[in-house]
């Protein structure tokens, strides 16, 4: 029985670690994405004529790729506090987990869309909900998580659990009050 317990859990850290790597490849394939969205500096008639004229057409669009980098860099970070204070996880928490990694690409899905079709209402509204959703998601694998201790790491104690918790809701917040704004126009966004 005590070895069917040990290797239940080994097989449980092994999915951590396998998780962890999934993660990490998709917030690399989604930062290199990004700037693939980077406009080439060609000009309407073919040539580049100087960097102002060029950041002048693009504004816009390098504008959505920093914010876009800006907040795939702080999920990032986040989604490596909560994966390090894990111990293991289980086939719930890992849903949850590919949830969040399947709004991370929606959320570049978004951005895509914003600089090609450009900034509307629709796409900043788009791109607030998957940031949102993106957040939400991770919350709620670390929010599962934490309850009875079930996979945090043994020296993580109550109080600093919780204290990740609120840091992680901040985001998704953020971007859920966004939301509104998106269809007052891009400044008010």
């Amino acid at each position: 029985m005590k070895e069917s317990i040990q290797h239940f859990a080994k097989i449980q850290t092994l999915q951590l670690s396998r998780l962890e790597r999934l993660a990490d490849v998709i917030y690399a394939i989604v930062l290199w994405r990004l700037f693939v969205l980077i406009p080439k500096p060609v000009s309407a008639d073919g040539a580049w004529h100087s960097f102002s004229e060029y950041m002048g057409e693009n504004v816009f669009t390098l504008i959505t790729v920093v914010i876009g980098v800006m907040f795939v860099i702080i999920y990032w970070l986040q989604s490596n506090t909560l994966m390090g204070n894990l111990e293991k996880t289980d086939s719930k928490h890992t849903i949850l987990t590919i949830v969040q990694l399947f709004a991370l690409l929606l959320f570049l899905l978004s951005l895509n869309l914003g600089a090609v079709l450009g900034g509307s209402a629709f796409t900043r509204a788009f791109e607030s909900s998957t940031a949102a959703l993106a957040g939400l998601s991770a919350a709620f694998a670390w929010k599962y998580a934490i309850k009875d201790r079930r996979l945090i790491q043994p020296d993580v104690n109550d109080f600093d659990a919780r204290k990740i918790l609120d840091n992680v809701m901040a985001e998704p917040l953020t971007a859920l009050m966004t939301i509104p704004f998106a269809f007052a126009g891009p400044w008010f966004w």
